[in-house]
């Protein structure tokens, strides 16, 4: 069980301060992770100013799937669901590392699990931000904040019991993609009317293209920084292996080096655990962003087919004299939605571009004053290690 306290990294949003959410704490047990919820607001729609509420991942799921499926907000980009928790990878490794246990030295292996509790308590830390992240997003919205099962998530105190979907629902649900996917490479083929959202159609699928492909990237850079901290332990150790079964004048430096390749670890691991915060991280969110975007997109587009079909089964019925009155209301009611649509789209798809560059800007900045940080401290170690590589040539030499 893992109890964390913090503030998590704040989000560009807007200045209004009427609806403000953090997480400031969170508990995890096993598979399930619990998360506190705290709302300050001065809104008449609440009834009390100061609170907060328990919350489990699915929970999150249930707010999420009803904004989604909320006719209203069709024309709206919803902020992209948190990601389910997932500890696997870290406790995979640590079982590894229980059954490596006899091939490793004690101060190895020690150094070893510390490195995964706190690639462990990295993936807690971002679980709890993302969730963070996706009610700060919706409570800077003017619409989405002004949602009542939005209120009753931050402000009832009761466990929501939320259920789980069954297999049956859950294989509605995957049909319903399956016929999504082919129905947006159908209209993926329209041209659209509207010239500003072809352009934002073209540029949606380029821009996750790059996205994609830049993740992929800054994971392997982050995989690296680690796998550089996990050589450090292993040279540290056989130094310090080295260091017990010698009793020359040469034993005092191989320790001091030792010391030395752990700092380095150290820096290595803080170096990971930055990139992952600040870039990766941002990167796998926008991918999930730009989805949001696409489904807009996909909902006007398929409010553009059936304002279409509308016209048809119009001239159809007046070719037959036939329910013409309410073919007439099918089709004003869908060019109203599709109308509608349209003019939340444009605002919605033009504050996406604002926010995105005021994020990578705020993120990139951030990053690289880390990474200045760290690359003083590094090239100060690394020119101890040119030191002791000197050292320990003339002493060979000698």
């Amino acid at each position: 069980m893992i109890k964390l306290i913090l503030r998590s990294v704040s989000v560009d949003l807007n200045n209004d301060s009427s609806l403000l959410i953090d997480i400031p704490d969170a508990l995890c047990e096993r598979d399930k992770v619990k998360f506190t919820v705290h709302t300050k607001t001065t809104l008449n729609s609440f009834q009390k100013p100061d609170f907060s509420v328990s919350r489990q991942h699915e929970d999150f799921i249930w707010l999420h799937d009803t904004l989604v499926e909320t006719e209203e907000y069709a024309g709206l980009i919803i902020p992209p669901a948190p990601p389910k928790p997932d500890f696997e990878s870290p406790r995979e490794k640590m079982h590894k590392l229980g059954e490596g246990e006899a091939t490793m030295t004690k101060e190895e292996y020690t150094k070893m699990k510390q490195e995964l509790e706190a690639e462990y308590l990295a993936v807690f830390k971002k679980t709890v931000q993302v969730h963070e992240i996706f009610l700060q997003r919706l409570s800077s919205h003017p619409n989405l904040s002004k949602d009542r099962n939005f209120q009753i998530f931050l402000e009832y105190d009761q466990d929501l019991s939320v259920r789980r979907k069954n297999a049956k629902e859950m294989f509605g649900g995957f049909f319903k993609n399956m016929v999504k996917s082919a129905d947006e490479v159908l209209i993926s083929g329209i041209k659209d009317v509207d010239e500003f959202f072809e352009q934002e159609k073209t540029f949606l699928l380029d821009y996750f293209s790059k996205i994609k492909d830049s993740t992929a990237k800054a994971e392997k850079m982050t995989r690296s920084h680690k796998n550089v901290a996990d050589d450090y332990i292993h040279i540290s150790a056989t130094l310090n292996s080295i260091a017990a079964d010698d009793n020359t004048a040469l034993k005092q430096h191989l320790e001091k080096f030792a010391e030395l390749l752990e700092k380095l670890r150290k820096v290595e691991g803080r170096v990971a655990s930055d990139q992952e915060l600040k870039l990766t991280e941002l990167l796998r969110y926008y991918m999930r962003d730009i989805q949001a975007a696409k489904d807009l997109l996909y909902r006007r587009a398929r409010a553009l087919a059936d304002y279409e079909n509308s016209n048809k089964a119009l001239d159809k019925a007046r070719l037959k004299s036939k329910d013409v009155a309410q073919a007439e209301e099918n089709q004003k009611q869908c060019l109203l939605k599709f109308d509608k649509l349209s003019e939340s789209g444009k605002k919605e798809l033009t504050s996406f571009k604002g926010r995105r560059v005021v994020a990578f800007r705020k993120n990139l900045i951030e990053m690289a004053e880390l990474e200045i940080k760290h690359a003083k401290v590094r090239s100060h170690l690394l020119l101890w290690v040119v030191f002791f590589f000197c050292l320990f040539f003339c002493f060979f030499v000698v």
